[in-house]
């Protein structure tokens, strides 16, 4: 019997013979300007993220949102956050990146684009996994933006965070004629700071904090690996039910779970990938017409983004491969 298994590998299990390569960098040029689809909750607390950490790779934000007031009261407020004395000949505070309106024709008028736009989304009161239940509000507005791309032969990179975010990137992918290395999601990073949050406050998931990895979609089957070298599965497994159920305990308080995945799935995420640095988020794995996109630790190169294949014991290697078996199940139109 085979001892381990390799990350690509798993798209075998749905016919895939041979993997479409990710070898286009969509972040040639530095600084970047980025775009942002739709601000509410999350976009808006992302945006806050973006201002406040991206000068040294964001060159301005620009914000789009069909209520224009939202946008007129984000240009104002968010660019009177800034660091007193900045631009001034005895200062060593950075001019944070400015904030400016743009409209739908402007929209990829630019080095990054981020969708953030959704459709129904849950709200206080509602419990257990919602993420799914916005697959098909989502795709008819993923499918406009991605025509919108297609349209505009966009080069830049195409970051989804809006839910379900797997999905979606494929919907994407297929929709707009865009490189696969183009697009990717961002869901899985608070995932992973879920699990360290219930890392640090149970030793028995302690091995998480230093051994630990994140797979799969920002969902019910999400797959967490207490350690790569020294899997077990009972406690992995636990600390998955966890982390999945994480944002219920928030609405169970009567809040909206949407500060976390924000700034650790979407504002942090991103800034990584603008710096080259590794991070958590969703790449295609699969061929043209067949597969899915699945979250990963990456990180963007000059030859295009590349992900950690980890080799992986039987037991972590058959909960990846139905996991992506189930997103490449999914519909996209």
């Amino acid at each position: 019997m085979k001892r381990s298994y390799h990350i690509s590998e798993v798209p075998a299990a749905i016919g895939v013979s041979e993997l479409l390569r990710l070898d286009y960098n969509p972040l040639c040029r530095k600084p970047k300007k980025v775009h942002i689809l739709a601000l509410g909750d999350v976009g808006m607390t992302m945006l806050l993220g973006l201002r406040l950490l991206g000068a040294d790779v964001i060159q301005s934000l620009g914000i789009c949102d069909i209520n224009t007031n939202n946008t007129e009261r984000l240009e104002m407020e968010m660019n009177q956050v800034r660091y007193p004395f900045a631009g001034t000949a005895d200062a060593s505070y950075p001019m944070l990146p400015p904030v400016g309106i743009i409209d739908e024709a402007s929209l990829f008028a630019c080095d990054v684009f981020i969708f953030c736009a959704s459709k129904g989304v849950p709200p206080v009161g509602v419990v257990g996994d919602v993420r799914m239940s916005q697959l098909e509000a989502n795709l008819e507005l993923v499918r406009h933006a991605a025509a919108l791309a297609g349209e505009a032969a966009f080069k830049g990179l195409v970051c989804i965070v809006s839910d379900p975010v797997d999905p979606l990137c494929r919907a994407f992918f297929m929709e707009s004629g865009l490189r696969p290395a183009q697009i990717q999601g961002y869901g899985l990073g608070v995932m992973n700071a879920r699990a360290c949050y219930y890392a640090e406050r149970n030793e028995a998931y302690s091995r998480y904090l230093t051994e630990g990895r994140a797979f799969g979609p920002h969902g019910q089957d999400l797959v967490l690996a207490d350690s790569l070298s020294e899997y077990n599965d009972v406690l992995s497994r636990q600390l998955t039910g966890l982390v999945v159920h994480a944002n219920s305990m928030v609405r169970e308080l009567g809040y909206k779970p949407y500060i976390a995945p924000a700034l650790s799935s979407a504002a942090l995420s991103i800034l990584l990938t603008l710096r080259g640095q590794w991070h958590y988020g969703s790449v295609y794995l699969g061929d043209a017409g067949n597969g899915a996109y699945f979250g990963v630790k990456n990180r963007m190169t000059e030859q295009g983004p590349v992900y950690e294949d980890a080799a992986v014991c039987s037991l972590l290697y058959e909960r990846l491969k139905q996991a992506y078996v189930n997103l490449a199940e999914l519909p996209w139109k």
